[in-house]
């Protein structure tokens, strides 16, 4: 469906882990809706795989033009909380900011994520889960694509251990 030029992309708060029936719900009434999504990464029973996930959970976008278009009907959408707003009209989000998000998209239609690490070398980090939680160590930089490696100590020396990048924070 093609919108009218006068037509601004506004943020809507679904209910929890309702996106998809949100969107189902806001298509049916004619509205164009923006749901990015990326592949999260997720460990189940030592198994790994990557996941659709929302980039912004409980959130979407929908393009409307609030002069001719009911936009408060948005408002009682099933798996819709609410409609962002400022006072008492919906808050428009710059065009530009959608435009981003979907160039970041793959071939797909996922939202890629930057790789790069987060951390320094020699940084301080804390481990947040797993075998070595709430150990100290230092950051040592990337050991593949998806996880980082630190140097811990261990047994009176340091370690380089290799970790998923998520189960490490800065201390």
């Amino acid at each position: 469906m093609t919108m009218a030029p006068d037509a601004l992309w506004y943020v809507v708060q679904t209910q929890v882990n309702a996106e998809a029936k949100a969107a189902r719900n806001l298509i049916r009434q004619g509205f164009e809706i923006y749901l990015p999504r990326y592949l999260k990464r997720r460990s189940h029973a030592r198994k790994i795989d990557k996941v659709a996930a929302p980039l912004f959970p409980r959130y979407m976008f929908v393009q409307m033009d609030i002069a001719t278009q009911r936009w408060r009907s948005v408002q009682s959408t099933y798996g819709v909380s609410n409609l962002v707003q400022n006072g008492s009209d919906p808050a428009a989000v710059a065009a530009q900011v959608i435009h981003a998000l979907k160039a970041r998209e793959d071939a797909s239609g996922y939202v890629t994520l930057d790789q790069r690490a987060k951390f320094a070398i020699g940084d301080k980090v804390r481990v947040l889960a797993g075998v070595f939680a709430e150990n100290l160590g230092l950051f040592d930089g990337m050991a593949d694509r998806d996880r980082i490696a630190i140097l811990l100590e261990l047994l009176g020396r340091k370690v380089r251990v290799s970790l998923e990048a998520d189960l490490v924070a800065a201390a």
